[in-house]
């Protein structure tokens, strides 16, 4: 309630305003409504409800009749990390319109991602996608969990999606941004709005930092006492909403923004190059089956092919079809993860590909690769899967000091581990103009 008084500048007791210096950092609450408010908030505090709560006050209660052409309607977004997180905030929307009667009778159509109401509002509800907010006037929008958002068209979607949505709030008054999450690694926008408002008193945007027990003080002390024996860091952000200092971006977009030949989305084989291949093979359900093929020249490492199958799809349709590009650029033999153990060695065996098993892990292949990308020797193909990738990976450093990268939660790194690979093959096989990459000791 504390959190809802200082977002829309309603009066505080004093015990109030104490709290609301707890959370905020501030002595003083904001005299008008905020015109941002970022809650970064511990697990099960009630982030999801509480989107909910906001984005039906904002459509009920509140009159935007005066900034309406006529038959227009203004729309108050919510906007999830995915579709199951969506529905979540979709139910308990629909739940708090149908049990109040006076709502109920407002509202006059309904679909599964809105509910539009008497009132000219559109309540939408789902996932995050730049693209899906234009076009709109935005009312308010709501961002649940915005520091765990991820997509496939873009390599910082939340960035991406407050861009969109800030103009469509211009023409307005009293637009409201709300981003609520987990803190997650110290970049995005939740750590932006962190990072520069958090504990300022002159500032129009509210940041609230508050732990799992602060908001929700049912949670047992022994579930974080376990979760902190298990790994403190992590339950440092789960429970108690402080960002992780042990996760940083692995790539600098800059770095692969510079690799990246524009316009060039594959190269023709030519008689005069020496192809390497790997490939990250996939069952056809969940993660996509992905090859790459690249050679040397002179002191450059060149991505030639990055190809992928998303699925569902039929493992040995993909294998064939994978085994004849490897034939046009005289590739007898790929080298992939060990996968599904000695099946897939079979299956290209019948296509008459040698399948051999990488000496790296995936891990290793991206911490090799960076000497590749720094010295900038390194030419991509313009894939933006690939780039999206690529600039998702997250490098983590493990109690033992001892660093590790993998895709964050909830993305992919399929296109990436391939071309990775395949980088770093070529140049473990390659002397170059005279001199020798050292991977992973350069």
């Amino acid at each position: 309630m504390v959190v809802l008084r200082a977002i829309f500048a309603l009066e505080m007791t004093e015990e109030e305003r104490a709290i609301f210096t707890q959370l905020t950092g501030r002595e003083t609450a904001p005299e008008q409504q905020v015109e941002e408010a970022w809650l970064i908030c511990g697990r099960r505090a009630g982030k999801t409800r509480m989107a909910a709560l906001i984005a039906v006050f904002l459509s009920c209660f509140k009159s935007y009749d005066q900034h309406l052409a006529p038959g227009e309607r203004i729309t108050v977004m919510v906007l999830a990390c995915d579709r199951r997180q969506a529905r979540t905030i979709f139910r308990y929307a629909l739940g708090m319109l149908e049990q109040v009667p006076m709502l109920q009778g407002m509202i006059q159509r309904q679909d599964a991602e809105s509910i539009g109401l008497s009132n000219r509002v559109d309540l939408e509800i789902t996932t995050n996608n730049f693209r899906s907010v234009r076009g709109f006037t935005i009312g308010a929008a709501i961002l649940d969990e915005v520091a765990y958002w991820r997509s496939d068209f873009s390599a910082n979607p939340d960035e991406e999606v407050l861009n969109a949505i800030r103009p469509a709030l211009a023409t307005v008054p009293n637009g409201l941004i709300v981003g609520i999450g987990s803190p997650y690694r110290r970049s995005g926008v939740l750590h932006d709005a962190w990072k520069r408002h958090y504990g300022n008193e002159q500032s129009s945007t509210l940041v609230v930092q508050a732990s799992s027990q602060q908001l929700n003080p049912t949670i047992p002390d022994s579930v974080i006492a376990r979760a902190v024996e298990a790994d403190p860091i992590a339950a440092q952000a789960e429970w108690f909403a402080t960002f992780r200092n042990d996760i940083g971006s692995f790539l600098d977009l800059d770095l692969i923004d510079h690799a990246v030949e524009m316009g060039r989305r594959e190269r023709p084989p030519l008689n005069a190059n020496q192809y390497h291949a790997f490939t990250d093979p996939s069952g056809g359900r969940a993660d996509s089956f992905t090859l790459a093929i690249g050679h040397a020249e002179g002191e450059r490492v060149i991505l030639d092919v990055c190809r992928g199958v998303k699925p569902p799809f039929d493992p040995s349709t993909v294998v064939k079809e994978f085994a004849d590009l490897l034939k046009q650029y005289r590739c007898h033999s790929v080298v992939g993860d060990r996968y599904a153990g000695e099946w897939v060695v079979e299956v290209f065996s019948k296509c008459g590909i040698q399948y051999q098993h990488s000496e790296r892990n995936k891990s290793e292949l991206y911490l090799e690769s960076l000497p590749l990308f720094s010295t900038g020797v390194v030419d991509l193909l313009d894939y933006p899967l690939l780039r999206n990738e690529l600039a998702s990976l997250e490098r983590r450093t493990a109690r033992s000091g001892r660093d590790s990268v993998d895709h964050a939660p909830g993305a992919h790194d399929d296109f990436a581990n391939a071309a990775c690979g395949c980088l770093v093959g070529i140049a473990s096989q390659s002397r170059m103009g005279g001199w020798m990459i050292d991977i992973g000791g350069v």
